[in-house]
C-alpha cells in the first residue's frame, strides 16, 4: 500500500508513517525549545548587580558587575591600586564591608554547607572563585562564571539573601584546598553586592 505525497512522488506507507512520526517529534522538540525560550528570556531580563570595591581606608579601588545567563552568574571585576600578585577573591555571606578589616562580611557564601576549595573533593563553597592576578601597575581585569549561584531572589543559592552578600579580595592567593578560606590572608578590599 502506498500514499501519494506531493502528487509527483510516491512514498510507501511505512516510510510515510516514519516521516510523520519524525515530523511530530521535531515539532514536539521545537515546542520544548519554545517553552524553554521564555525561561532564557526571563534570565536575560533579570536585573544585574554591582559592587563598589573599597580598600581599608575607604578609597574606591574597583568595581564588579554581575549578570546571569543559562550557564551561571558572570562576574566582571576591574581594580586599581592593589598590591601586585595573586589574590584570593570570594563571595562572602554578609552584605557589610566595615573597614579596616572587613570581617563584617562574614565567612564565604556557602548555603550548601560544603568545605572550601575549588580543588577540594568536599567543596567548593558557592562563593569560591579562581584567584585574581594583579599586574605590576596595581591593576587587573577579571572575568569568571560561577554556576553555583544565582541572582534570582528567593532561590536557595541567591546572592540576594536577607543578610546580603559581598565580594572580598584577600592579601594572599587562595590555595583552593584549605578550609575555611584557602589561607588567603587578610581582607584588603570589599564591596557589598547590590541590585542594579
Amino acid at each position: 500500500m502506498s500514499r501519494t505525497v506531493c502528487s509527483s512522488r510516491r512514498i510507501p506507507w511505512r516510510q510515510w508513517g516514519l516521516s510523520v512520526a519524525l515530523g511530530a517529534a521535531l515539532v514536539s522538540l521545537s515546542g520544548l525549545a519554545a517553552a524553554e525560550a521564555p525561561a532564557a528570556a526571563e534570565l536575560a531580563q533579570q536585573p544585574g548587580a554591582r559592587a563598589e570595591l573599597r580598600d581599608s581606608t575607604g578609597a574606591v579601588v574597583g568595581t564588579a558587575t554581575f549578570t546571569e545567563d543559562a550557564t551561571g552568574v558572570h562576574i566582571s571585576v576591574v581594580v586599581q591600586g592593589l598590591p601586585p600578585g595573586e589574590h584570593g577573591i570570594h563571595l562572602h555571606a554578609v552584605g557589610r564591608c566595615d573597614p579596616p578589616d572587613f570581617m563584617s562580611a562574614g565567612g564565604h557564601y556557602n548555603p550548601g554547607g560544603r568545605l572550601h576549595g575549588l580543588m577540594n573533593l568536599q567543596g567548593p563553597h558557592e562563593g569560591d572563585l579562581p584567584n585574581l592576578f594583579v599586574g605590576a601597575d596595581g591593576t587587573a581585569t577579571y572575568q569568571v562564571y560561577n554556576p553555583r549561584v544565582t541572582l534570582q531572589v528567593g532561590a536557595a543559592n541567591s546572592l540576594f539573601t536577607a543578610d546580603g552578600t559581598a565580594l572580598v579580595i584577600h592579601a594572599d592567593p587562595d590555595d583552593y584546598i584549605t578550609d575555611p578560606a584557602g589561607n588567603s590572608g587578610a581582607r584588603i578590599a570589599c564591596g557589598v553586592i547590590v541590585r542594579e
